[in-house]
């Protein structure tokens, strides 16, 4: 007795006849369900029947296949593979021309089933075809669905492409390379010289002597998009498996300007949009070209080259027009460490050793001397804006441009080989040349940019090249056609709107999460508010020492600031400078926080009404005070940024206010979002500890320790 889940409800078609509903018993051989099929038709001679699907590619049911028969399936019976084969066979060897045209036409249909296929290949129909080919006295249309036929049979695999004689191949390319020509014949002749180039270099090789590369860039400009799919699919098959030589050859022609061009104009341009398979033909061509800078890109500088030597000279000679011949070789060297130093590199007397990382190697050097020698007033412009700023503000050019070129790398996807569905290529690749260099030198100016709006330090560092990378990727998202396109929008993306966009998202996520976790969010605020709170008052009880403005707008004088352990008092003084971290019983003045009326901040501060207009920015952004009444205040000068957050924030607790600091908003977002992730985790029957692990013994030597002043992390 067949179990129910062995039991499949179908129907079964036949022309001329009424279906048949059945209960097809998977257990059972194929051989006696069709058997019992024929008898409910009574049809004589079972075997030259088979079951086949109705619905898309109408493939015949083995017993290999026949598992994936759902219930509500409908099949037809029909001819068996073997008894079709012989039929088609036959039938393309008749002396009928239509005879031989309609067998020709099933026979295109039905090879794309791999059963049939082998039926047909045993009997040696796959060289009837390539006979037809060969001597080519039929018809476009007879020879279309010969063609059509013959790439069918051949993508099964049964049969080796090396096995085809040179004649047909000589025949094939000579439906490519003839103009004007029958476009499907054409078409099928362009898949089948692509199949033919993927399977070896022998047949490569022979392809690409009757093929010129010019005469398939000549079909691109056709207006039949599936004859320019197929030829650019052909290009790129060339391409991808021609050997070094013949890849520069073949690049040289297809990264011709008027060629780049007329791919915008004609086939990107015209259609609006690209079809998904010229979209990945365009995504290899940009992968295979940039992929050429990948030897340069992997190659770390060697200082004792000689010619590399000379190019990181010339860098500096770019930049600094200064006379060295008549010093000597001590105040040369001495000089010329200076320059190097205000270059950016780190390490200014060999700043070789800068370029030592590979990846970015080499061609951090090519962009930085490209951006000097092509760009000259701009480079100028950078090195000495940052060098006149104060040390800690300063932008290093050589420590961002080898950074930059690494994050280029990475973005334009250099030294990762072409994948085989991806599609995203860049319009801009195919309208400017030199697309990694040009787009250096924008992306070197946005970042120096970039640098000033975050009033970044050389701390901010990784900060800055983070904004930077999301400022490329999401101007270059949105598909820029051109150079000063990509420039005007990359531009406008400046530090504030890209922190506008970051809070968009974020607000947009947390309303896509499920109201549980909204709701969960919501209960732990408070608790994570508290702690924070306490935070801030523990760092005002440790204090800070702060600087005091003087009239000539020199920080003079020093004093510091903390916080009484019960929270009453806040206790101030002047300070000597080795002083770190003095006693509460050495400050001389005190403030009761009950006393303290309001904190003001930035230009509303008495100190920045004084100074109006003589204080830079930088001061104003630090600068805080708390008032006891109208005529007396307490005025801060914040040592940095994050401590003008944490003592506002904290006078704010102390004043029973909200916290309002940008700091305390990032830290509440990362809290939340760490506390969110350990609640969400699936601890069923998994102890947590009470107490924290002990903290083990420090091991006996650091040979392990990694130095990451080499890298940029």
């Amino acid at each position: 007795m067949p179990q129910q889940k062995d039991i499949v409800r179908i129907a079964i078609q036949m022309t001329g006849v009424y279906p048949q509903l059945i209960q097809l018993d998977q257990k059972k051989p194929l051989s006696a369900v069709i058997k019992e099929v024929c008898d409910g038709w009574t049809l004589p001679g079972p075997e030259n029947y088979a079951l086949q699907y109705t619905d898309g590619v109408q493939t015949y049911i083995t017993e290999s296949n026949r598992q994936d028969i759902k219930n509500g399936c409908i099949l037809r019976l029909t001819k068996a593979p073997g008894r079709c084969a012989e039929e088609l066979f036959k039938g393309i060897q008749s002396t009928e021309p239509g005879a031989r045209c309609d067998s020709l036409k099933e026979l295109a249909g039905i090879s794309k089933d791999v059963t049939f296929a082998q039926e047909f290949i045993s009997r040696d129909g796959h060289l009837l075809l390539v006979k037809i080919v060969e001597d080519s006295k039929e018809s476009n249309v007879i020879m279309t669905h010969t063609l059509t036929a013959f790439m069918a049979l051949m993508d099964h695999g049964i049969v080796s492409w090396e096995n085809l004689s040179v004649v047909f191949i000589k025949k094939i390319a000579s439906f490519v390379n003839s103009a004007p020509f029958d476009a499907s014949i054409q078409q099928v002749s362009l898949d089948i010289l692509e199949s033919m180039v993927l399977s070896s270099y022998s047949l490569f090789t022979q392809v690409k002597q009757e093929v010129t590369i010019k005469r398939l860039i000549d079909h691109l400009h056709v207006t039949n998009q599936q004859i320019q799919t197929k030829a650019m699919a052909l290009l790129m098959a060339l391409l991808q498996t021609a050997a070094d030589s013949d890849k520069q050859e073949m690049l040289k022609l297809l990264n011709d300007k008027s060629f780049r061009q007329y791919i915008c104009k004609d086939i990107i341009h015209s259609s609006g949009s690209v079809q998904d398979e010229m979209a990945h033909y365009l995504y290899v061509l940009q992968s295979v070209t940039l992929n050429q800078l990948e030897p340069r890109m992997k190659t770390p500088l060697d200082f004792y080259n000689q010619e590399q030597r000379d190019a990181l000279h010339k860098l500096r000679d770019s930049a600094f027009d200064v006379e060295s011949e008549n010093l000597s070789h001590e105040r040369r060297r001495s000089l010329c460490a200076k320059e190097f130093k205000k270059l950016g590199f780190s390490n200014n007397s060999n700043p070789g050793q800068d370029l030592g990382r590979a990846p970015p190697g080499l061609l951090a050097l090519d962009t930085m001397y490209y951006f000097a020698t092509q760009y000259t007033e701009a480079f100028k412009r950078f090195v000495l804006e940052n060098s006149s700023r104060e040390d800690k503000h300063e932008c290093p050019f050589a420590r961002s441009s080898i950074q930059l070129t690494l994050i280029l790398c990475e973005i334009l996807r250099i030294g990762e080989q072409p994948s085989e569905t991806g599609s995203d290529y860049h319009t801009i690749f195919f309208n400017q040349d030199k697309l990694l260099e040009e787009l250096f030198c924008v992306c070197i100016q946005l970042l120096n940019k970039t640098w000033k709006e975050m009033r970044a330090t050389q701390e901010d560092f990784d900060k800055v090249m983070q904004v930077v990378r999301e400022q490329i990727t999401r101007t270059l998202s949105s598909k820029p056609t051109s150079l000063e396109f990509f420039k005007n929008k990359v531009n406008a993306l400046n530090y504030s709107e890209i922190l506008k966009l970051r809070q968009t998202e974020r607000l947009h996520q947390e309303e896509t999460l499920a109201p549980p976790v909204l709701e969960l969010k919501e209960r732990l605020k408070p608790e994570l508010l508290d702690l924070i709170r306490q935070q801030r008052l523990n760092r005002l009880c440790q204090g800070t020492m702060f600087r005091k403005i003087g009239s000539r707008r020199r920080q003079d004088k020093l004093w510091f600031c903390r916080l009484s352990p019960n929270h009453k008092m806040l206790h101030y003084g002047d300070v000597d400078e080795d002083a770190e971290n003095p006693p509460i019983e050495t400050l001389q003045e005190k403030i009761p926080v009950a006393d303290i009326k309001g904190l003001l901040m930035g230009k509303d501060c008495p100190h920045m009404k004084e100074n109006k207009g003589k204080q830079n920015k930088e001061v104003l952004d630090l600068a805080f005070s708390i008032t006891n009444d109208v005529e007396h205040s307490l005025n801060f000068i914040a040592p940095s940024r994050t401590d003008f957050c944490l003592w506002t924030d904290g006078l704010s607790v102390l004043l029973g206010r909200e916290m309002s600091s940008e700091a305390m908003r990032s830290e509440l977002e990362i809290l939340l979002s760490m506390e969110i992730k350990l609640r969400l985790l699936d601890l069923e029957n998994i102890p947590i500890p009470d107490s924290a692990p002990a903290v083990p013994k420090p091991p006996s030597n650091y040979n392990f320790c990694y130095d990451f002043s080499q890298t940029e992390q």
